[in-house]
């Protein structure tokens, strides 16, 4: 991390990490439900330093507030106006923007509604879509909706080695790194994990809606990295997302379940590709062989 700047929505203070301060392009890197922005390190760094990768720590994890209302506050209605104030205070008319499963959901509502649609300029969806596995579904809201606490270091390093081993990471240094930005030393002496343990409460409190009309409401360039073990997003649920929007683009990230970490340059390089590839403006169809040549770079 480069820089890290504080900016107050209402009474919380949201805390944004951000790498390559002065690169002459800008992208929102938008992180999963119990993570913080720390997560984009490594994809920073491979996309380079042509681009300011900006990371926000949604209120309750990381280094942002947490909430004394976690059922008006850790919703998506609040996160998409959190999302707007930031680009409004950074002067961003039209983003790119890189969401890793519930940072790609919110990324899919901003894109789908008529008031925020010209504010992303493409999307990433980082293993997440609009049709997730209820069973995998299931089983993240059972493990973040309670706390947990461990006596030692050691002890929620092993665990979360254990818990995050579809992101991914390759070496003991990377796991390392991992815990040691995912750890908060609780009053007693023990340990427990960076986030409010009442962020889970989101999958009580959120209101449903209909995931699929936002996905066909899009208009602006679109990719899916799927981890390829993902057990929250199937492949089938890929295909029907194709149909729906049949300019998506799709990376299958190899060894890798929910969610990758996009530290690896085989999952970077593509998503840098898309985000300096020339797409038609909206309304406008491509021709036949931009099409067919999407097809075939997508094999």
């Amino acid at each position: 991390m480069d820089d890290l700047t504080f900016v107050r929505v209402r009474e919380l203070d949201v805390a944004v990490r951000i790498w390559h301060p002065d690169a002459p392009r800008t992208l929102i890197a938008w992180h999963g439900l119990a993570r913080h922005g720390g997560d984009f390190a490594d994809f920073a760094r491979l996309l380079g330093p042509g681009w300011r990768v900006l990371a926000p720590d949604t209120p309750g994890r990381g280094l942002s507030s947490w909430s004394l209302y976690p059922a008006h506050d850790y919703l998506y209605s609040h996160y998409m106006t959190i999302a707007v104030a930031l680009l409004d205070h950074f002067r961003l008319e039209r983003v790119p923007w890189v969401g890793t499963s519930m940072g790609g959901l919110l990324g899919m509502l901003l894109a789908a509604e008529a008031d925020t649609a010209a504010r992303i300029e493409r999307l990433v969806l980082n293993d997440v879509g609009p049709e997730l596995d209820p069973d995998g579904l299931a089983a993240l809201g059972t493990y973040f909706g309670v706390p947990h606490r461990f006596g030692r270091f050691r002890d929620l390093a092993a665990e979360l080695r254990r818990h995050y081993a579809g992101f991914g990471p390759r070496s003991d240094d990377a796991w390392r790194r991992l815990a040691l930005g995912s750890a908060r030393r609780l009053p007693d002496g023990g340990w427990t994990y960076h986030y409010d343990p009442r962020i889970g409460e989101q999958f009580i409190h959120d209101t449903p809606r209909d995931t699929w009309a936002d996905w066909r409401a899009i208009r602006c360039p679109l990719m899916v990295v799927r981890g390829a073990d993902s057990p929250l997003l199937k492949a089938e649920s890929v295909e029907r997302m194709r149909q729906a929007q049949p300019g998506l683009i799709h990376l299958e990230a190899s060894d890798c379940g929910h969610a990758p970490m996009l530290d690896r340059t085989e999952q970077v390089d593509p998503i840098a590709d898309f985000l300096t590839r020339d797409f038609p403006a909206a309304g406008q169809r491509t021709p036949w062989w931009r099409r067919a040549l999407a097809r075939l770079r997508q094999g």
